[in-house]
């Protein structure tokens, strides 16, 4: 064979995958970041040319499977009832999806006491997956890599981009991290509290008895925090919630016009601290659903192991964390702009409730770093697509905060197409 036969072989190897499930070439399976702790990933190879940017895709809950929800329900070639999706992130650039932490959908630990606790043990799952991943898939050592977020993932991922950044600088793992996109991110959980009753005033949710009733109990929040008695603090917004639903009438958190089955709004009582990020928009969960196709034709087609069992979100990996949920990391994202080049993009859709736009602003806005100021005197632009307005972008150097129309929590299932042009600004994949 002659050099360049050689050389055009190889670079085939480099970027084919094997046939999955559904379309387009696959790889999948399992790392061991922790010795016991197997983490399980699904990447996609983009249909689009091969020198295409590598997404990273994070999931929230704690405890919520990318695999499954973002990939079937937002982002993946296929939807839920296994129709190709046009407005598939795998169209334009490589996704690579991460069930994380350990314990959520085909990830899994053998012992129970291997589930973390903690952002900072997550983190180090995470960049020892990417070091394992990188090794074996060398073609995308090189290859421009963005981490895009859900929800709770957005708080997993800013710790998980700073000491993977870190670990590249000090020449640990072998990869081109450019940036982070926290979407509707659980980043500074007392501001998105702080801002309920307002919020739902002014959406015209809730009534002045409602708006008080729910401000006292952000008030209670607050003090569990500001006191730093975290699993009181957690319990305090579950309180919080509940009285959200009673005084909105089951008003539906991911996004607020969504219709609320009657029964619901009768009951007046709903649990939703412990399901961030796992209702989809259009109100109809498929839950049972999806996790008949994981557990059926998913799991046959890639050979999953028969004891590994896809749950929609994992009470066990929630539960491990709840001293750990309302901590806040705004330090860390102000240490990513403060120590890295990496471009930190927040993202949210102007129907969320859970993690709603005032929340986020509020936190973004108290950022300490040298271009705050620039950032908050930074126009306001808007952000087009064929013509149609779909939300707006402040910028100022490595900082740049979306808010996005006609969505909620789930930012690519509500407007897909706003969220096609984010994913193309954010990574400039063509």
């Amino acid at each position: 064979m002659t050099r360049i036969g050689i050389f055009l072989a190889l670079c085939i190897a480099a970027v084919s995958g094997k046939e999955g499930f559904g379309p387009g070439d696959q790889d999948w399976g399992f790392y061991e970041v922790r010795p016991g702790a197997h983490m399980f990933y699904w990447l996609y190879y983009t249909k689009a040319s091969s020198d295409r940017p590598l997404v990273i895709w994070l999931q929230g809950g704690p405890g919520s499977s990318s695999a499954g929800y973002g990939n079937f329900q937002e982002i993946g070639l296929l939807d839920i009832d296994l129709k190709e999706r046009n407005t598939s992130w795998v169209n334009e650039v490589n996704v690579l999806f991460i069930d994380n932490p350990v314990g959520s959908g085909f990830s899994y630990v053998e012992s129970d006491d291997l589930l973390v606790t903690n952002n900072q043990q997550i983190a180090t799952d995470l960049v020892n997956f990417t070091r394992q991943f990188m090794e074996e898939h060398s073609q995308f050592r090189t290859t421009p890599t963005y981490i895009f977020t859900e929800s709770y993932g957005g708080k997993m991922s800013a710790e998980f981009a700073l000491y993977l950044q870190k670990e590249i600088e000090a020449g640990n793992v072998q990869a081109n991290l450019k940036g982070v996109a926290l979407g509707d991110s659980w980043i500074s959980p007392l501001d998105f509290c702080m801002s309920y009753a307002n919020f739902l005033l002014n959406t015209g949710l809730v009534d002045y008895e409602g708006f008080e009733k729910i401000n006292e109990a952000a008030q209670r929040v607050k003090g569990a925090v500001e006191s730093e008695r975290w699993e009181d603090a957690f319990y305090e917004v579950d309180t919080l919630f509940n009285l959200i639903q009673t005084q909105a009438y089951g008003v539906n958190v991911y996004n607020i016009l969504c219709s609320v089955p009657a029964e619901i709004a009768r009951l007046k009582s709903r649990k939703i601290v412990g399901n961030l990020s796992q209702q989809p928009s259009s109100c109809d969960e498929g839950q049972v659903q999806l996790a008949e196709l994981m557990n059926g034709q998913v799991k046959s087609k890639l050979e999953i192991p028969s004891n590994v069992t896809w749950t929609f979100e994992n009470e066990l990996v929630y539960a491990a964390l709840i001293g750990d949920f309302m901590k806040p990391v705004t330090q860390i994202v102000e240490r990513l702009l403060n120590e890295t080049s990496l471009n930190v993009v927040v993202y949210s859709g102007q129907l969320d409730l859970i993690v709603d736009t005032p929340g986020s602003l509020s936190w973004v806005q108290k950022l300490q770093w040298p271009g705050a100021e620039g950032w908050r005197n930074a126009a306001h632009e808007p952000l087009s697509v064929n013509g149609m307005l779909e939300g707006y972008v402040k910028s100022n150097l490595n900082l740049s905060f979306y808010w996005i129309a006609r969505a909620g929590h789930m930012v690519p299932s509500d407007n897909p197409y706003a969220a096609l042009e984010l994913l193309r600004q954010v990574t400039h994949y063509s």
